[in-house]
């Protein structure tokens, strides 16, 4: 059975995975991520000598995924300077000599969970993940979805709820987007206290659902997906997923009527593979490069 290599490339943290296609992981380290002279060697003295028949890699962005771009492969428009226009597809594959699948970090935790997780019985899903940042991974017809780009969904405009104590969001590019609003950082800027401090303050979740909320319905009015998860370390507060669910319904307002709509406790999900959802859909990148340059399985 073919060893596969996962990489799951966060802006904190790089998490290193051996996989195969059953999706069992293997062996799996974390890294801290530096800049790329710092942490590059780190990464591939990881994965050489294992015996690898490809890599994937889901990568924090904006990334080019267009296969015909010159700069297919790169990390583009980043905050993080340091890795700015860093080719870290081409890097990896002349230094392992192997296929090399790539896609965003949140769009391959999505294809994790819709190959091997809570939405592996439906064609068309989304991943969101509220943390540091705010991502949306896309998939349609059990593929993840790429355009001009990849989804920003992170990044759509919200209406700002009238009583927040934060005047503007902290977005520097928008303001008040969903990260802007909604994300970790949001947070402790709005109450002066990181979110794991505020866990028994109804008023901090109460407004975050109600900006996640407000984006679920944009995402469900304009892809209409057949299920919906959210993740991501605001999540790991118990009380959001029902405040969020709370929220859509109201926000919504009756206006889509499906069976989805009726049972959203099974429409609004959280993760199901333990936090291994992106490396196990970086072992599926890998699985899918292997086979498209004539491996076999």
């Amino acid at each position: 059975m073919p060893l596969f290599g996962a990489l799951e490339a966060g802006g904190t943290k790089m998490v290193c995975a051996v996989g195969n296609e059953k999706g069992e992981i293997l062996e799996r380290v974390s890294i801290p991520t530096r800049d790329p002279a710092g942490t590059m060697p780190e990464l591939l003295d990881f994965f050489r000598d294992k015996g690898l028949a490809a890599v994937g890699i889901g990568c924090f962005g904006p990334v080019d995924l267009t296969p015909q771009s010159p700069t297919y492969g790169y990390i583009t428009s980043t905050p993080k300077l340091s890795w700015r226009n860093y080719p870290i597809v081409r890097r990896f594959r002349e230094e392992l000599g192997v296929p090399v699948g790539f896609d965003t970090d949140v769009n391959a935790a999505a294809l994790g969970e819709a190959v091997w997780g809570c939405t592996r019985d439906v064609e068309n899903s989304i991943y969101i993940t509220v943390g540091t940042g705010v991502g949306v991974g896309v998939i349609l017809g059990g593929r993840p979805y790429h355009g001009m780009l990849h989804p920003e969904g992170g990044h759509i405009f919200v209406e700002r709820r009238a009583d927040d104590p934060m005047p503007r969001g902290i977005c520097p590019y928008h303001g008040n987007c969903l990260e802007g609003l909604a994300s970790g950082p949001a947070i402790e800027q709005r109450w002066g206290r990181k979110g794991i401090e505020l866990s028994d303050i109804p008023a901090v979740w109460e407004l975050e659902a109600y900006y996640i909320g407000q984006a679920i319905c944009t995402y469900i009015c304009t892809l209409s997906p057949e299920r919906v998860i959210v993740g991501g370390g605001v999540m790991h507060q118990e009380q959001m997923l029902p405040l969020i669910r709370q929220e859509v319904r109201r926000q919504m307002h009756g206006y889509i009527q499906t069976k989805q709509m009726e049972k959203l406790d099974e429409y609004i999900v959280p993760v199901s593979l333990n936090d291994n959802q992106g490396v196990m859909g970086a072992v599926q990148l890998a699985i899918d490069a292997y086979l498209a340059e004539g491996g076999t399985l």
